[in-house]
């Protein structure tokens, strides 16, 4: 009762509390849920349209842990080492269920059914469950590439005499694949040849475009300004802040044609205080009607994993959608198996290069 007492602001809080801790137990379900996420409007608009909606209806309170991914990591790493895990849900890369897992719990998708019926194509995989799902795509200035003459594929991208003007790349992230994986498209390799990565044709392609490449963007705010204030003319970019821009009415489009897949899964580490409340919001994640996928959506401009959801856009905001029918075929899912087994070298390469 202390601790109720103490996560409640006034008693007809502290007696909320309590009717829920006691909803939960009656579910068999844990009375409390640590997610840790990166803050900001992300963990505002999940507030919103799941956290709260989960804690009223199966009683668990909902904490959120305000953290970036990097310090995530190294603090599940040394909270499993103490044997004192904190967080329930964690942020995970594709990569990172790879990299990661002997942090992870397995998790067993015939118990998560909504996630089996309403998500798209691997949604609920081993080590994660999709949360949002995007593309490192292609934004471009709507002024500087008119009509028919607009840049659409990564050759296009790397095409600096049809297609004149600065451009923008990503030194944030996983920019030690992603560049790769679009310099290797450029240069002609189809989508399922491309792993393993010959990383020397890669970086062969990526010297041909340096000297027109004007800025290294280090965060989504930066991609945003940069293309805000016109000092590139295009840029490879994450689809949420390319596409918040043309919401903005800022003159640029995008292509998804050989976007690549960027996806933020939900995972379970080992030793979760509250594994029960884990697997329950993950259905319930799913299990939500389908209109609050879209407010999400809508607010974040990511897709959740929800393959019902697209369909309630109208056709105009449905073409800027990750999971509509016109878009995922098209994104390049990388095999993630060997970029997490190879992330060490990856890294090395991209930063000797870039230092050169």
């Amino acid at each position: 009762m202390m601790k109720c007492l103490a996560r409640s602001k006034g008693a007809a809080l502290a007696l909320l509390a309590c009717a829920a801790f006691t909803g939960a137990s009656a579910q068999g379900l844990e009375k409390e849920l640590v997610i840790a996420t990166t803050g900001g409007l992300m963990e505002k608009t999940l507030v919103q349209y799941f956290y709260t909606p989960f804690s009223k209806a199966r009683g668990v309170e909902v904490v959120p842990a305000a953290i970036e991914v990097p310090d995530q990591w190294a603090k599940v790493q040394a909270m499993s080492r103490s044997g004192g895990m904190e967080f329930d849900i964690v942020t995970a890369t594709p990569p990172d269920l790879v990299q990661k897992k002997e942090l992870l719990q397995a998790i067993d998708c015939s118990k998560l059914p909504n996630v089996t019926a309403n998500g798209v194509k691997g949604a609920c995989t081993t080590y994660g469950v999709m949360r949002t799902v995007g593309g490192m795509q292609i934004g471009y200035s709507t002024e500087a590439f008119k009509g028919a003459n607009v840049p659409k594929t990564w050759a296009d991208f790397w095409d600096t005499a049809k297609f004149p003007g600065p451009r923008g790349l990503p030194d944030t992230g996983d920019r030690e694949w992603w560049v790769p994986v679009a310099a290797l498209l450029a240069d002609g390799v189809a989508p399922d040849k491309l792993f393993p990565l010959d990383l020397d044709r890669a970086y062969k392609k990526l010297d041909k475009l340096r000297p027109n490449v004007a800025v290294w963007w280090k965060s989504g705010d930066q991609l945003q300004q940069i293309m805000r204030n016109k000092e590139v003319v295009m840029s490879m970019g994450y689809s949420g802040r390319l596409i918040s821009l043309m919401n903005a009415k800022v003159p640029i489009a995008v292509s998804w044609d050989g976007a690549v897949r960027d996806v933020g899964y939900m995972s379970i580490p080992k030793g979760a205080p509250h594994p029960k409340a884990a697997m329950a919001y993950l259905d319930f994640f799913y299990a939500s009607a389908p209109e609050q996928h879209v407010n999400f959506v809508n607010a974040v401009n990511y897709d959740t994993g929800n393959g019902k959801t697209a369909s309630l856009f109208p056709p105009e905001r449905r073409a800027m959608l990750a999971t509509s029918a016109e878009n995922f075929d098209k994104l390049i899912v990388a095999d993630y198996e060997w970029i997490g087994n190879n992330r060490q070298m990856l890294r090395d390469r991209w930063i000797a290069w870039l230092g050169r």
